[in-house]
């Protein structure tokens, strides 16, 4: 309805004028009435906007106009002698101040932020005894308060201010008082809270009625008061142009199709998904809920913190430390549930006070989303199973930052912004006099160890960080769980990094030899050839010269060529090739490093506490089997010479001559699986 209604206003736009005159009024101001119906706004006039900031321009200008009379005429020069005031709440929308000074004409000065509650009330409130002194202040200083926009439900955290007393203190100075915020869509409800419902006696507000109600492309609505109908042409809240009321037609649509009912039901809808939801974390001690004094705000704000009663952290670790780091554990349980259930609409938001928070606002998503209380259940089982792995990596932090400056070769990294375990590092131990070249190999070095502990069986995720990130070259560790051993897993990043930087180093260095290898082999090739030019001859050079004098008198010359043993870098003589008809090989080549718990590392999970216990069974197993091994070693070996008498005496139960070979055979394979095994 809402895009036929796009249509329908193109077309109604080329009828004749006085049929457009009569349906454009007509659609106006049904729409104006029920909209004061709905939202309990007596008496009042309505503008229609695509920008939802431009009512609240417009309602400036209307201010300007009434409180300056020749503002029409004189323009700034009138604002010259008595400069306006604008007084905008600290928990404003961001930008909003400046956008109504440059849309004005106005000078950032006469913009003027008033502070929110520290000590009483909520934190996104406004301190009303405050806006209170400067307003006198301003007055003392021969400025004229002109205009307060106040919150019904701040854009971060849901707040509502104190409009009640704020219309007190705005009549007392006669200063237009404009209200804006989500909170204004509970007053088409049955019960509305006092603080909201004070929103209706103020002059001006406005309603975003397109994400409440789920509605595309429609128009958002500033409803206000006033008398003097030529002021309101002036600043442009009303307009002679027919075309331009058809604004509303999308609207007009939308509100008919929906009914009372239906729109008063999805309001509801989503003030109900937000009450069960804050039901649901009162019951869980690691979330902090921020809620302001009205309970039955439509928006949920939560931010996990760090249980009291859970394993308690290092001393060191102060209370700003341990803020910032949940800070990125709330970033990164946003990202998680707003993964895991697409059909909430969660997202993150920064409040100065109280840092970085997830907030459920259903009212603006529930409605394109169409949110579900199964969803908000949902929601709520992804919440409890994130709780225990933030819990557990906390308290794991500390260990892995101990644990890395322990290890020599490791370099503990402090990224407050990474919601993981850590950031670690590791350095190399030869220091390169090219910066250049030292930066290249640190970075293949941990590029390789990388891709090595990714291919390994684990619940841990690794990676690089982020792509711009401060710190670089780094390995960026996950979430972590409760059964991890952080020394086996710091232990074994160390020695990969050995492995890697140890195999990087054996490769530089054969092909250095290589290199010197070749230019020797090219210098005894060229002495070669000069000792076969002196022993021929200049004559034997010549093309037909040569061909008869070998013909004549052929020359005995021996085979003489070179081979490059890598092993033992160095050029050594073909002639034993020759000889032999086949190369030998005189030095085997050196074994590759391997890590020390390679073997105890393949085949089972990583980095758990759980698996010391099977690795010790494993262990006992295995010398249990060596004793055994040993202990058939003792046993006499039957003699060959005295086989005959002895075969009389001899037990049937001991093995023969041949069996005693087989048994020999396998007592040395054995014994030979033991060693390896120890």
């Amino acid at each position: 309805m809402a895009l036929l209604g796009h249509s329908l206003a193109a077309y109604i736009s080329v009828l004749d004028r006085d049929s457009l005159r009569k349906l454009t009024t007509r659609i106006l101001s049904d729409t104006t009435l029920w909209l004061c119906r709905l939202f309990r706004y007596d008496n009042g006039s309505a503008y229609y906007h695509e920008d939802d900031r431009e009512g609240l321009l417009k309602i400036c200008r209307l201010v300007l106009h009434s409180c300056y009379e020749d503002y029409t005429t004189d323009g700034y020069n009138v604002l010259y002698s008595k400069q306006p005031v604008i007084y905008i709440s600290a928990a404003s929308r961001p930008g909003l101040g400046q956008y109504l000074c440059n849309q004005l004409g106005l000078p950032v000065s006469c913009l003027c932020r008033v502070p929110c509650n520290t000590m009483f009330g909520s934190q996104h409130q406004m301190d009303v005894a405050l806006l209170d002194r400067l307003i006198k202040d301003d007055i003392q200083s021969g400025k004229r308060p002109l205009l307060l926009v106040a919150n019904a439900g701040t854009p971060g955290a849901g707040h509502t201010d104190k409009l009640g007393r704020l219309k007190e203190l705005c009549d007392q100075y006669n200063i237009w008082i404009h209200v804006e915020g989500i909170n204004l869509a509970t007053l088409a409800l049955g019960c509305v809270n006092s603080s909201v419902l004070a929103a209706t006696k103020c002059d001006s507000m406005t309603l975003t009625l397109g994400p409440w109600l789920g509605l595309p492309a429609v128009p958002a609505v500033t409803l206000y008061r006033h008398e003097d109908p030529s002021l309101s042409l002036a600043a442009g809240l009303t307009s002679s142009q027919p075309v331009e009321k058809l604004r509303a037609l999308p609207l007009w649509l939308s509100l008919q199709y929906l009914g009372h009912n239906g729109i008063v039901e999805r309001i509801k809808h989503a003030s109900q998904l937000s009450q069960k939801l804050l039901e649901n974390l009162m019951n869980l001690n690691s979330i902090k809920t921020s809620i302001g004094n009205d309970a039955n705000s439509p928006v949920v704000v939560f931010r996990f913190i760090y249980s009291s009663s859970g394993p308690v952290l290092d001393s060191t670790l102060n209370l700003s430390t341990m803020e910032r780091e949940c800070d990125a554990m709330n970033q990164w349980l946003g990202d998680q549930l707003a993964a895991l259930v697409p059909s909430c609409g969660v997202d993150i938001v920064e409040l100065e006070d109280e840092g970085t928070c997830v907030r459920f606002n259903p009212l603006m998503t529930s409605a394109v989303l169409c949110t579900t209380a199964e969803d908000v259940e949902q929601l709520v089982a992804c919440l409890k199973m994130k709780i225990p792995v933030l819990q557990n990596t906390l308290k794991l932090k500390e260990e892995f930052r101990l644990e890395v400056e322990r290890i020599a070769g490791l370099s503990y990294i402090n990224d407050y912004s990474w919601a993981g375990l850590g950031v670690l590092r590791y350095e190399q131990y030869n220091e390169e006099q090219d910066l250049g070249k030292r930066e290249a190999d640190q970075e293949k070095i941990t590029f390789a160890l990388l891709r090595k502990l990714n291919e390994l069986e684990t619940d841990l995720l690794f990676s690089s960080g982020p792509e711009f990130g401060a710190e670089k070259h780094c390995i960026y560790i996950g979430m972590a769980s409760e059964d991890l051993d952080v020394s086996e897993l710091v232990e074994t990043i160390a020695v990969m990094g050995r492995e890697i930087e140890e195999n990087s180093k054996l490769l530089e260095n054969m092909t250095e030899v290589v290199r010197k290898g070749i230019l020797e082999a090219e210098v005894q090739l060229s002495k070669a050839n000069e000792e076969r030019l002196l022993e021929e001859g200049v004559l034997r050079q010549i093309p037909l010269v040569g061909s008869v004098l070998n013909w004549l008198s052929p020359v005995q010359s021996t085979q003489k060529g070179r081979t490059f043993n890598l092993t033992a870098a160095s050029l050594e003589s073909t002639e034993t090739t020759y000889v032999s008809k086949a190369q030998t090989n005189r030095l085997t080549p050196p074994p590759t490093p391997t890590s020390a718990n390679a073997k105890r590392l393949s085949g089972q999970k990583l980095f758990q506490r759980l698996s010391r216990n099977s690795d010790a069974m494993s262990e006992t197993s295995s010398v249990d089997h060596l004793e055994k091994v040993e202990s058939l070693e003792i046993l006499p070996m039957p003699d060959t010479q005295n086989s005959e008498a002895e075969q009389s005496t001899t037990p049937s139960f001991l093995p023969s001559e041949s069996e005693g070979s087989q048994d020999a055979d396998i007592i040395n394979a054995n014994t030979e699986e033991s060693e390896s095994l120890r």
